[in-house]
């Protein structure tokens, strides 16, 4: 046919078909590039490859062939035959494909010349044309489908199909080119309509068309759309295009399977994976049968769960995995309920060589035993099986089975001792439960235990099982009712504040005649009013008050009417004292401050400080003034003890009074001799006046050193520290007129320990003062020989005192000195040796916070137990070292 090239040829012998020996006549015939092909009366469609001058390829049909038609390559070919049936036929794998919906009318065929749409064609009659889309690739293998029909106008003859636009010759003989309604989705998409969009996309779908059907979803924006497209990209096992459109849809589950089935290419298998994901799963299963990895088919089936379908698979491709199989359809059946074919599946399971998976086998059988009403099979099952768990759910079984005795067992050896015990309970196996009740926790099985050993009359235990509920009101009930034991009932109220227990206790008391428990009870179980009533009733008035006093030690809430009407029959009954006590705890400070004036003077310092309490609670000046003129003794002549006024100062926070009141006491008492008293009376105030950020007068700073190093020297000569109370022993002395009581014993003692410590010229000084006329005689006669004879022999040598450093300005002063020349401070001394304070061994005590030399204040605590300054209890450990002791340095503090 094509003329270039012929001179080359050589010259081929005529042929001329059909050939002398064949049977047939050639009814049609077409002419390709390539090739010569004809279909005969016969049913065979011969093609006779021109280039090798030979018959290629030869197919049978059932009935004879009218009419063919070959694509432009010749690869595929339409015929038409006898009975107007068309079909498509690929000789490459003499495949043959039935057209769907074709007209007896149609008069020809006609191949789309467009070389990327390979597999459409038409068939046309007189007024119309079908357009037909052979589907080569698809995971249904290959199939011709009808995608549509357009209207031939009159007279129109089809000559040419290129990409949708079919070229017809008129009746005049003109050419016209008409589109295709199956390609409209050529001509602008911006005009068409949503609906219509719709149709478009189902039109370029059909056609393979899936760049254009991209673009089509992208107008329409909806995921259906596109969940439509990449079915069908699916469909055609367009994989790469799949995976854009899911990442499209954000669907990552799809995306990531996909992208691991790109490398596939086995093309059963791949289209397998593919129509799995279409949800075609009986497809699925013959493409992976059918594919190099039969075995696919099962997994398939496993993860689906179609236990039946994967045991028949499992039969054929993997034996080995039927136990496995077994197992997970047992499990399901158990599930479901069908529990006879779930023992028989999970017997199937068992391998012998796989130890974790024949336990869950085992257990399985343990569980449908039981269900099955075979129960002793499935208790010794699940006894022999190591897994607790499986004691329970078999326990459970049986105890919902109404089998109380066998569950118990299981709960008890699975140690689910709590369900165990509640188990023999409802059998009523109470030996059992005493035996397991110290592993259980459940208050709520100890509560019916110790109510089932109360009704057996066993109280003891009923008792104790009460109490390991924590139901007090339950222990002190059996313990008054029936132990009568009232100091444990009473015991256990104490402790547990229980409001129905104190009631309880109350009327056994009372039972008992004991009116006085049995108002401390009733208190505690807040109800004061029939309290009261009882103490009226019986004349126990003050026992009820004395409770009520104390109610926050008996946690009762005692309110200001409770208070008013004891104060009001006390007032009655003229006990001043009691009635005083209970207007101030009602708050009328007026009533409770008349009532303790009135008091009689056996009851005085207690009245009196309980007015002082009252006049420092009401803050009311009337009031203040009253009680100072009944101190005064204004009102009866006779002045009070100043320490009253003292306190009342404190109370009223007048710390300034306080301070002067103090003083006056402490000097009393110094005078006295009561130095202790004198002592605590400047500690409290000075500590109480540093408290409130209030100066110290330098007055009580003064008698407060020289007091408390009198006190000192007791310490260290017990100590047999001689040195350091000889040189306390100097400085009191030094200030004798301080201690008018005691001028000879301690001038006395000074002369003694300076003697005992080596101060020679000291112990004669003090020894001259001595042998003054006035005290002369008051020497005690043990040691009067001796001073006179050291007055007459005088020995006045004596070391240097120490020096060390002043605190402050680092002038090197003796170490008792209080004074430093050099900055005329007064220096801090320290609490434990009376000398003054080094910056390099600072200490402070814990509680009063006076300071001390670290290293001294260590020494001393390794034999004292208590501060020399505050008196409380005190450890070497619990001592700090200061390092920056610059907060304590206040220049002119004490002065």
């Amino acid at each position: 046919i094509e003329s270039e090239g012929l001179e080359g040829r050589e010259e081929r012998e005529t042929r001329l078909f059909p050939g002398q020996d064949d049977k047939c006549r050639i009814l049609c015939h077409a002419l390709t590039a390539d090739f010569l092909i004809y279909g005969t009366d016969t049913g065979t469609v011969h093609y006779f490859y021109i280039e090798d001058w030979q018959y290629v390829n030869e197919y049978r049909h059932t009935v004879s062939v009218k009419k063919i038609f070959p694509d432009p390559n010749g690869t595929r070919l339409v015929f038409i035959d006898d009975k107007s049936d068309g079909f498509v036929y690929c000789p490459v794998n003499d495949g043959v494909f039935d057209i769907p919906n074709f007209s007896p009318t149609i008069k020809g065929i006609m191949w789309e010349n467009w070389p990327v749409d390979k597999g459409v064609f038409i068939a046309y009659d007189d007024d119309k044309v079908y357009t037909y889309v052979f589907h080569k690739d698809t995971i249904q293998g290959s199939k011709v489908i009808l995608a549509g029909g357009t209207k031939l106008p009159f007279s129109h003859k089809p000559l040419l199909l290129y990409n949708g636009e079919l070229t017809c010759q008129t009746q005049s003989g003109k050419t016209n080119s008409i589109l295709l309604n199956t390609h409209l989705f050529l001509s602008s998409l911006k005009e068409t309509g949503p609906n219509d969009l719709g149709r478009v996309l189902t039109q370029t779908l059909m056609l393979k068309r899936f760049s254009e059907a991209w673009d089509v979803c992208k107008v329409l924006n909806e995921p259906s759309a596109w969940n439509e497209l990449a079915r069908a990209c699916l469909h055609h096992m367009e994989v790469e295009f799949a995976i854009r459109v899911y990442r499209m849809l954000s669907n990552v589950g799809m995306v990531m399977s996909l992208e691991q089935l790109k490398g596939i290419e086995d093309h059963n298998l791949l289209a397998g994976h593919l129509a799995m994901f279409t949800n075609d799963f009986n497809l699925a299963q013959d493409l992976y049968l059918a594919s190099s990895c039969p075995i696919a088919a099962l997994e398939m089936r496993r993860d689906l769960q179609h236990w039946d379908s994967a045991l028949q698979l499992a039969k054929r491709l993997a034996p080995e995995q039927i136990p496995f199989i077994s197992k997970e359809y047992a499990i399901q059946l158990e599930f479901t309920g069908d529990y006879v074919n779930a023992l028989a599946h999970y017997e199937k399971g068992l391998t012998g060589d796989n130890k974790e998976h024949d336990e869950a086998c085992l257990a399985g059988v343990a569980r449908m035993s039981i269900r099955m009403g075979d129960i002793r099979r499935g208790v010794n099952q699940a006894i022999k099986h190591p897994s607790r768990l499986l004691k329970k759910d078999c326990g459970a079984i049986l105890e919902s089975m109404k089998q109380y005795s066998e569950a118990a067992q299981l709960f008890e050896k699975g140690q689910y001792y709590d369900k165990a015990a509640s188990v023999y309970i409802r059998c009523k196996n109470w030996a059992k439960v005493g035996e397991l009740l110290p592993n259980v926790s459940s208050p709520k099985i100890h509560l019916q235990y110790a109510k089932a050993k109360e009704a057996d009359g066993r109280y003891k235990e009923a008792a104790m099982a009460f109490e390991n509920t924590k139901d007090w009101d339950n222990v002190i009930r059996i313990h008054l009712d029936h132990l009568n034991n009232p100091e444990e009932a009473v015991r256990i109220v104490r402790e547990t504040q229980s409001i129905d227990g104190a009631k309880m206790v109350a009327r056994f008391f009372l039972r008992l005649s004991d009116y006085g428990s049995a108002i401390q009870f009733l208190v505690m179980s807040k109800c004061n009013d029939e309290a009261f009533q009882l103490a009226q009733q019986h004349n126990q008035m003050e026992v009820y008050a004395d409770i009520i006093g104390h109610c926050a030690v008996y946690g009762s809430d005692a309110t200001s009417e409770d208070y008013q009407s004891i104060a009001l029959y006390f007032e009655g009954e003229k006990k001043h004292f009691l009635a005083g006590k209970f207007f101030l705890l009602c708050g009328q400070h007026a009533r409770a401050l008349k009532h303790f004036l009135k008091c009689p003077n056996t009851e005085d310092s207690m009245a009196i400080e309980m007015a002082i309490e009252t006049v420092g609670h009401a803050k009311d000046e009337a009031l203040t003034n009253q009680l100072i003129d009944y101190l005064m003794g204004e009102s009866d002549g006779m002045p009070k003890d100043a320490k009253y006024l003292f306190r009342l100062y404190m109370a009223l926070k007048q710390y300034r009074e306080a301070a002067r009141t103090a003083i006056i006491i402490a000097r009393e008492e110094q005078s006295a001799g009561n130095y202790r008293n004198a002592h605590d009376v400047l500690f409290s105030m000075y500590t109480e006046l540093r408290a409130q950020k209030i100066k110290i007068p330098s007055e009580m700073a003064t008698n407060l050193m020289i007091l408390h190093s009198y006190i000192l020297v007791k310490i260290h000569v017990k100590r047999g520290d001689h040195m350091k109370g000889a040189r306390m022993l100097i400085r009191v002395a030094n200030n004798i007129s301080k201690f008018p009581s005691h001028i000879v014993p301690i001038l006395t003692s000074t002369v003694i320990e300076c003697h005992r410590a080596g101060l020679k010229n000291s112990a004669f000084s003090f020894a001259a003062m001595l042998m003054r006329p006035e005290y002369r005689n008051k020497i005690d006669l043990k040691y009067k020989k001796k001073i006179e004879a050291m007055v007459r022999h005088p020995d006045t040598s004596e070391a240097d005192e120490p020096t060390t450093p002043c605190p402050f300005c680092e002038f090197q002063l003796p170490e008792c000195e209080l004074l430093c020349p050099g900055c005329k401070n007064n220096l801090p001394y320290c609490i434990a040796t009376g000398r003054h304070l080094v910056k390099e061994d600072w200490a402070v005590c814990p509680h009063c916070d006076f300071p001390a030399l670290y290293s001294e204040f260590k020494i001393l605590l390794d034999t004292e137990t208590t501060c020399p300054m505050c008196s409380e209890k005190l450890r070497a450990d619990q001592l700090k070292k200061v390092t920056d002791c610059t907060q304590y340095l206040k220049p002119g503090e004490e002065e």
